[in-house]
């Protein structure tokens, strides 16, 4: 191995077999027991535990055997869910594991960076994360910051010959290390285990938490009084403190939770099959919420492949066409090609990029890299480094200018990577003659003033006022100054140049990204741009794009105080925006040339209004509002480490429209959670009331303890969980979100659960009355009765009724029911819930009967619909 050329292929597979993968010790699995002994110090299955106790003590074997089935059932249940979520999180962490870039056979590519080995030659550039201990061996101006390993907030200086640590993030420059220790063996690796945090309760969890202390509560005052009247009616003592319990029991979806945290994987698993990785599994449930979208441009509404289409030099002016990266197309010029040779010479040199062939000279698909776009390989050039880079290189090779050659013969000897800050990036160059050139290339309010050139004023302001046209058509506009010295200086001043001359790059908007900008407002979603790009620029995107009307304001950042004024304005919607109400200002939805910090303080204010923002980012800087967003979504193809790893969703396809399924996707688990809770709770209701009610009609116990459990197991089971999988509702994105302060049993959900309860509850006791009445084995009747018309229920909660969608409910509930009928007709079954077998007739009256509960729930959502919050945009931010 050499620093220029890295290991083989056959080298670094010999080192992966011999020293294992580059990962971290991982969290080991919860075992078996322990996820029993978890579920089993569930409150409500310690009460049943209790009652299986008691119920062996006392000698009733049949109410002892039933209440096991139950233990057993909703523990295996519940185990099971645990581990098929555990797996599909686990899938979802690989999906969007880091990568790394090293040098093998002599050319860069793209690999996990759990395939890293000691040995290998890391490219490292601004926003990598260092995926193994490295020693530096080129370095220019590389600064690392090392605060996950030290806590030092300052980050260090790495020339070469310094030591690197895994984890560790460039956050300026860029450089070439060589692996010195992976795995368990770095840096990262000796510490895992203090970075290991367990998963606590999402917020949705916590909240239904607090639902059920307060159903359990609700429940056992309840059964209480159901105790109370059984003793007051002479029953025996046993028998009425086994069916208060079972009560309580029956009355608490106690498999909510396990429900949830399913539905949540799943979710985030179909999310997955959409090209959202969902990295972090509370953002499932809080995308179904979101407010707020706030976007870059660059990548996200755009397509990221960026072309040169106009050059300008004080003298002559070119257009070019042409589509990404291919050194191909047109050229229309009022000058000869020579006339943009220095400037386009000096835009390859102060350049970090490289443009890949659709293949390599041996045939083989080049290696792809997330920060391109297209992927290499695809059929189409790509490319390696900034798309802004890429497309000055592509623009050179279209006059004939080979990179290789112009930087050989101009071969770099220092460089000012770019930062935010200043806006630019500049390169010193070793000329043929003798002598050195000082390159530098960045915005052009960055660089068209003194003391950076030396141009007359004139002359600088018709390239500002240029400059300006461009930004205002839309387009990424980069200025490129030069200047000629006799030896290398100390330190790079960038000041004393003279104008080469501008290029403006186009980077065309998607063509799905005026879809989802209108399907973020029809969903209640407002769309806000957050951009560093000229504010004529971003005013030209948010219009094509609709997500700005022509003459609305758009904030200019770099005004002293302007976000200050916008935060000031008194605003009232109008339409779809915001007016001041005194000075009928419309409010902006778009924020150009802002910093990192002023991204954090618009984001701030949003959140402080209560709304819940989606922040979507790829840069380095783009770094802390991911983090300090609601949902921060980094873009997976071409977004930097950093973004990626402080996100909680990663856009596979760098799609706006991507995060849109997302968000309906959120929507669906939300509603199939609340869709579970009307069906548990209204079914847990009615045997309450039954119960409860059943005495003053003449029934002094309508049913045993078994039976409540029995149907208790059968509802709650297969049937509960299959709701989980319902597809979207009809119209889920064509209303706004939920109140982020919305209980989940608020909108109406409460309301409901009763209506269908007093359905429930009047079926089974009229029912039981008028077999009573005349002679049947009424409580057989009022048992099949309430377990039928509790399916009935589940049907009737379909999203859509009367079609093959979601299979497994139908499966679930046909299962359910072909048991419910066992619990009838076959001896072992009947001795133990002590039912009676009913006449052909009985059974078809019961049945029929039963479908009240369809009805109930089809009837009760086309009465009662669900309530929906005013279709209002949230404000933009304010106090």
């Amino acid at each position: 191995m050499t620093p220029l050329t890295g290991l083989t292929s056959a080298e670094a597979a010999a080192r992966l077999a011999r020293d294992g993968a580059n990962l971290l010790p991982q969290k080991p699995p919860v075992p078996l027991w322990r996820r029993i002994a978890a579920q089993l110090r569930d409150p409500l299955i310690v009460v049943l535990l209790i009652a299986a106790v008691l119920t062996v003590t006392t000698g009733d074997w049949a109410d002892a055997t039933v209440i096991m089935l139950v233990i057993v059932v909703n523990t295996t249940v519940g185990v099971v869910q645990e581990i098929r979520a555990d797996r599909a999180i686990t899938a979802l962490a690989q999906l969007a594991s880091p990568e790394a870039r090293v040098v093998r056979d002599g050319r860069q590519q793209q690999i996990p960076s759990s395939d890293v080995v000691v040995g290998d030659l890391l490219v490292l550039a601004e926003g990598d994360i260092v995926p193994a201990d490295a020693g530096v061996r080129e370095a220019a101006a590389l600064l690392v910051d090392e605060s996950a390993l030290t806590g030092e907030s300052v980050p260090v200086d790495k020339p070469a010959g310094e030591p690197l640590s895994s984890g560790t993030v460039v956050v300026r420059g860029r450089g070439r290390a060589v692996v010195t220790a992976t795995g368990a063996a770095s840096a990262s690796g000796r510490i895992a285990s203090l970075m290991v945090k367990s998963t606590g309760l999402t917020p949705l969890q916590r909240r239904l938490v607090g639902v059920g202390r307060l159903l359990a509560g609700v429940a056992v005052l309840l059964s209480a009084v159901v105790l109370a009247l059984g003793l007051v009616r002479g029953q025996p003592v046993q028998l009425m403190v086994i069916t208060a319990i079972s009560l309580v029991v029956a009355a608490v979806p106690e498999s909510l939770p396990a429900v949830v945290t399913l539905s949540l994987a799943l979710g985030a698993r179909r999310m997955a099959a959409r090209n959202a990785l969902v990295r972090k599994l509370p953002a499932v449930e809080t995308l179904g919420s979101v407010t707020a979208l706030a976007t870059d441009k660059t990548g996200t509404l755009t397509e990221g492949t960026m072309v040169a289409r106009h050059l300008w030099t004080p003298s002559a002016q070119a257009t070019l066409t042409g589509t990404g990266y291919a050194p191909e197309g047109r050229i229309t010029s009022d000058a000869a090609p020579d006339a943009f040779t220095a400037l386009l010479t000096a835009a390859v040199l102060c350049n970090d990029a490289r443009l890949a062939p659709p293949q390599t000279p041996s045939g083989e698909p080049p290696t792809p890299d997330p920060r391109k776009s297209p992927a290499l390989g695809s059929g189409e050039w790509g490319a390696l480094g900034d798309p802004t880079e890429a497309a000055l290189l592509a623009a050179a090779a279209k006059f004939g200018l080979d990179r290789r050659d112009v930087q050989t013969r101009f071969p770099r000897l220092a460089e000012l990577p770019f930062d935010s800050g200043r806006k630019r990036m500049s390169t010193l160059h070793r000329l043929p003659g003798g002598g050195v050139r000082l390159i530098c290339k960045g915005a052009p309010e960055a660089l068209l003033h003194h003391p950076v050139l030396i141009d007359e004023p004139d002359l600088l302001a018709h390239a500002a006022a240029q400059a300006d046209r461009f930004a205002q058509d839309g387009y990424r506009v980069l200025a490129v100054a030069s200047t000629d010295l006799d030896d290398v200086p100390a330190t790079l001043q960038e000041s004393g140049l003279s104008l080469l001359g501008l290029i403006a790059i186009l980077d065309p908007p998607r063509p799905a990204a005026a879809t989802a900008v209108a399907d973020c407002k029809r969903a209640g979603i407002r769309p806000i741009l957050i951009t560093g790009d000229h504010p004529g620029t971003a005013r030209a995107i948010a219009i094509e794009l609709g997500i700005i009307a022509d003459g609305d304001p758009v904030v200019d950042c770099r005004e002293p105080g302007a976000l200050d004024r916008d935060r000031a304005q008194d605003q009232d919607r109008d339409g779809d925006q915001y007016r001041d109400r005194e000075q009928g200002r419309v409010q902006a939805a778009v924020y150009a040339r802002a910093t990192p910090e002023q991204k954090l303080d618009i984001i701030q204010r949003l959140q402080e209004q209560g709304g819940i923002l989606a922040m979507t980012g790829d840069g380095v800087n783009d770094g802390p509002a991911l983090r300090r967003a609601d949902i921060g979504v980094a873009m997976g193809r071409r977004g930097t480490e950093v973004a990626r790893q402080a996100a909680d969703l990663v856009l596979a396809d760098d799609n706006l429209d991507t995060v849109v399924a997302a968000v309906e996707e959120g929507r669906r688990v939300y509603a199939n959670i609340r869709r579970f809770l009307v069906y548990g709770l209204s079914g847990g209701a009615a045997e309450i009331a039954v119960m409860l009610l059943g005495p003053f009609v003449g029934l002094p116990l309508p049913l045993l303890p078994a039976q409540i459990l029995w149907i208790n197991l059968l509802t709650h089971g297969l049937p509960g969980v299959a709701l989980g999988g319902e597809p979207t509702v009809p119209g889920a994105m064509a209303g706004p979100p939920r109140p982020p302060g919305q209980s989940i049993l608020g909108a109406g959900l409460w309301q409901r659960v009763l209506r269908i309860a007093v359905v429930l509850t009047a079926v089974t006791l009229g029912v039981a009355v008028w077999a009573a009445a005349t002679g049947r084995p009424w409580q057989s009747m009022a048992f099949f009765a309430l377990g039928a018309t509790q399916l009935g229920v589940a049907l009737g909660s379909r999203t859509r009724p009367g079609s093959l969608a979601n299979p497994m409910l139908l499966f679930a509930v046909a299962g359910a029911f072909v048991l419910q009928l066992a619990a009838l007709y076959v001896p072992p079954l009947r001795q133990l819930l002590g039912t009676q077998p009913l006449e052909a007739g009985d059974l078809l009256i019961v049945t029929a009967l039963s479908v009240l509960g369809y009805a109930a729930a089809r009837l009760d959502r086309i009465l009662h619909p669900s309530p929906r919050p005013a279709p209002a945009v949230p404000p933009a931010p304010g106090p």
